[in-house]
C-alpha cells in the first residue's frame, strides 16, 4: 500500500470534534486575554496568560489553514464561513492566505518558485554571487531574532493589511478584513484602554514569534528537500521536504498538530484533530520518507541558511569567500 492508501482513512471530517476545536480554542483565547487585562498589574500571572493566549492564537490561525484547505468541517461553505469568522483573530485575510497557500503547496520544493514559500532560502552557489549589500540583507532576514520577532510583527501587522496576490485573490475581503481588525482593536481600547491594547499587542507578538518558529522549522533543517523540473517530485518534496516536528504533546496541543507537516503536505484533506494520530500510526510506511525533528535539531536548524544543490543539504553560511567558492567547486 501507498503513502496515500493509508492517510486516505483520516480524511474524514467530523463536525462534533471541529467544533469543539474551534470553539475551545476561542473559549480558551477569550479568557486568558481579558483575565490577562483584567490582572495586568500582576506580572508574575500575566507572563504565562500571555503565553497561553499565544499559543490559542497559533491554534485559531491552524484552523483558519484548515478552513482554507476544506479540511476542518464537512462542507466548503462550513469551512469558509469558519474561516472568516477566525481571521479577524489571526490579523490574517482569510481568501488571500487561501489563495496564497494554495500556490505554496502547488511549489513546495520547487527552487523555481521559491517566491510562493513562506521562508525564503539562497542557494550556496546564489550566495557565492552575491554582492555585499545583498549578503548584509539576506544575513539580517535570516537571523532568528530578525526572523521571529521582527518578521513575525511585519508581516501579521503591516504586510497582512495588504498582502501579495491581493489584487488577484480579490479586494473586497481584505478590505472588509482590515475594517473588523479595526473594529476588533478599537473594543480592546473602549473596554480597556492602553491596558487592553498593551496586552493584545504582546500576545499578538508573542503568537507571531511562534508562527514564524513554526514556519521556518517546517521546511528548513539540514535534510530538507529543493529540486528543479524536471526532476522535481511533488511526492518526495511534500514527505521529505517537509517536517515532522517531535516537539512534544503540549505542543502540538498548543500549535493544532500542525508540527506533523510532511503529512499535512502529502495530503492537506486531514483534519488537524487528525494529523498526530494519523503520523503516529502509520509511521513504519513514513519512516524512509519523513523526517523527525526533535528540539536539539530544531534548535540547531536555525544555524542553516543556504540550500547546497551539490550536496542536497541545508547549510550554514561559508566562514569566507574562499572556502565557500572551495566547496562549490
Amino acid at each position: 500500500m501507498s503513502v496515500r492508501d493509508h492517510t486516505k482513512a483520516y480524511t474524514e471530517k467530523d463536525n462534533r470534534i471541529a467544533a469543539v476545536s474551534y470553539f475551545g480554542t476561542f473559549l480558551v483565547y477569550f479568557a486568558t486575554l481579558f483575565t490577562a487585562i483584567i490582572w495586568a498589574s500582576l506580572w508574575w500571572a500575566v507572563i504565562p496568560l500571555v503565553i497561553v493566549n499565544a499559543f490559542a492564537g497559533v491554534r485559531l490561525y491552524v484552523l483558519q489553514h484548515d478552513c482554507g484547505h476544506a479540511s476542518l468541517f464537512a462542507t466548503r461553505r462550513q469551512n469558509d464561513l469558519a474561516g472568516y469568522g477566525l481571521s479577524v483573530f489571526t490579523l490574517t485575510p482569510y481568501w488571500v492566505m487561501r489563495h496564497n497557500h494554495n500556490l505554496h503547496h502547488a511549489h513546495v520544493g520547487n527552487l523555481d518558485h521559491r517566491e510562493d514559500g513562506e521562508i525564503y532560502t539562497m542557494t550556496l552557489a546564489e550566495w557565492n554571487k552575491a554582492g555585499f549589500w545583498q549578503r548584509i540583507t539576506y544575513r539580517l532576514y535570516r537571523n532568528p531574532a530578525v526572523l521571529m520577532l521582527v518578521g513575525g510583527v511585519f508581516v501579521y501587522f503591516l504586510r497582512y493589511r495588504w498582502p501579495k496576490n491581493t489584487l488577484r485573490a480579490g479586494i473586497a475581503g481584505v478590505l472588509a478584513h482590515n475594517l473588523a481588525l479595526v473594529i476588533w482593536i478599537a473594543s480592546i481600547w473602549g473596554l480597556a484602554g492602553w491596558t487592553g491594547l498593551t496586552v493584545w499587542l504582546a500576545t499578538a507578538v508573542v503568537a507571531g514569534a511562534i508562527g514564524v518558529f513554526l514556519v521556518y522549522l517546517q521546511h528548513n533543517f539540514e535534510d530538507t528537500y529543493w529540486d528543479r523540473r524536471p526532476d522535481l517530485d511533488p511526492s518526495i518534496a511534500a514527505l521529505k521536504g517537509s517536517s515532522a516536528l517531535d516537539l512534544g504533546w503540549w505542543w502540538d496541543l498548543g500549535t493544532g498538530n500542525i508540527a506533523y507537516h510532511d503529512i499535512h503536505h502529502y495530503d492537506p484533506r486531514i483534519p488537524s484533530y487528525r494529523l498526530r494520530k494519523c503520523h503516529r500510526e502509520i509511521s513504519p510506511v513514513l519512516a524512509p520518507q519523513t523526517n523527525i525533528v526533535k528540539w536539539p535539531q530544531a534548535i540547531a536548524s536555525f544555524r542553516l541558511k543556504l540550500w547546497d544543490e551539490d550536496n542536497e543539504k541545508l547549510v550554514p553560511f561559508p566562514q569566507s569567500r574562499q572556502h565557500s567558492l572551495a566547496t562549490a567547486s
